[in-house]
C-alpha cells in the first residue's frame, strides 16, 4: 500500500508513557470493494450466533471461568458492532447495540472530529470534571436517550419470557454495558484526557504499537491519533497507519 508523508505533531504535553503521539505518514485511501460489507457481516454474524447460543442453549456453571469468559467475548463483539456502525455501515449495527440511532449519532460524531477537545465536542468533559466517572456520565448523557432505555427494558422483559433470566442478564445486558465502558475508556478517555501540545491538531494520543492488544482492547481505536488524522481508514487498517508512523 502506498503511503504519503504529512506533517504531524511530534509531542504531547501530557507525560503519558502508554499513549504517544508520533510523526505520521498517511496510508493512502483505497477502494474497499465488498471487504467492508464482509467484515461487517462477520461481526454481526458472530455477535448474533454467539448470543443465540448463550441465550437458548448454554447452561452456565458459575463456579467455572467459562461463563465469564464468554460474557467478555460477547462484550468484545458488542464493541465490534459499535465500531462497525462508526465506520458508516450504519443503522443496523448501531441499532443492534442497545438501540443506538445512527442518524442521531452521525452529527454528534462529526462534531467530535471537528471540535475535538472543546466545549463544542459532545464526547469531551465539561471542563471542570475531567475524571473518568463524571466524564463518562456526561458522555452517556449526550448519547443515551429515553427511547433507548425504554426499548432495552421492553426487550429484556420479552427475552426473559423465552430464555433463562440469568442468561439474558449475563450475556445480553451486561456485555452491552461493559462494551460501553470499554469504548469510552479506550476510545475517548485515554486518547483525549489531559493536556495536549499546541501543535497537536487532533488533541489526541495513541497507544504504543502493540497490535494484538490494540485489537483486543478496542479494535485498534487505541491508535486514536491515527484515527483522527486519517478518519477515512476502516478499523482493520488503523494498524497500518500505526506501522507507517513508527
Amino acid at each position: 500500500m502506498r503511503e504519503e508523508e504529512v506533517h504531524s505533531p511530534l509531542t504531547t504535553a501530557s507525560p503519558d508513557t502508554a499513549l504517544l503521539v508520533t510523526p505520521s505518514r498517511r496510508v493512502r485511501p483505497t477502494p474497499l470493494g465488498n471487504k467492508g460489507v464482509l467484515m461487517a457481516a462477520l461481526i454481526v454474524a458472530a455477535w448474533a450466533g454467539l448470543l443465540a447460543y448463550l441465550l437458548a442453549f448454554y447452561e452456565p456453571n458459575w463456579r467455572t471461568p467459562w461463563p465469564y469468559l464468554l460474557a467478555l467475548l460477547q462484550m468484545h463483539l458488542y464493541t465490534g458492532l459499535f465500531i462497525t456502525a462508526h465506520d458508516a455501515i450504519g443503522t443496523l449495527t448501531a441499532g443492534l447495540f442497545a438501540f443506538n440511532w445512527f442518524p442521531r449519532m452521525l452529527p454528534k460524531h462529526h462534531a467530535h472530529h471537528r471540535h475535538v477537545g472543546t466545549e463544542a465536542d459532545p464526547d469531551f468533559h465539561d471542563g471542570r470534571h475531567p475524571g473518568f466517572l463524571f466524564w463518562f456520565v456526561r458522555f452517556a448523557w449526550n448519547y443515551v436517550t429515553v427511547a433507548q432505555v425504554l426499548l432495552m427494558a421492553l426487550t429484556y422483559n420479552v427475552l426473559k419470557l423465552f430464555f433463562p433470566q440469568a442468561n439474558v442478564i449475563a450475556f445480553w445486558m451486561v456485555p452491552a454495558v461493559l462494551a460501553t465502558l470499554q469504548l469510552f475508556y479506550f476510545g475517548t478517555y485515554l486518547p483525549h484526557r489531559g493536556e495536549h501540545a499546541p501543535d497537536n491538531p487532533h488533541k489526541s494520543r495513541s497507544q504504543l504499537r502493540q497490535h494484538i492488544w490494540a485489537f483486543v482492547s478496542c479494535y485498534f481505536f487505541g491508535y486514536h491519533y491515527e484515527h483522527h488524522d486519517q478518519p477515512y481508514l476502516p478499523w482493520w487498517r488503523l494498524w497500518r497507519a500505526k506501522e507507517a508512523a513508527s
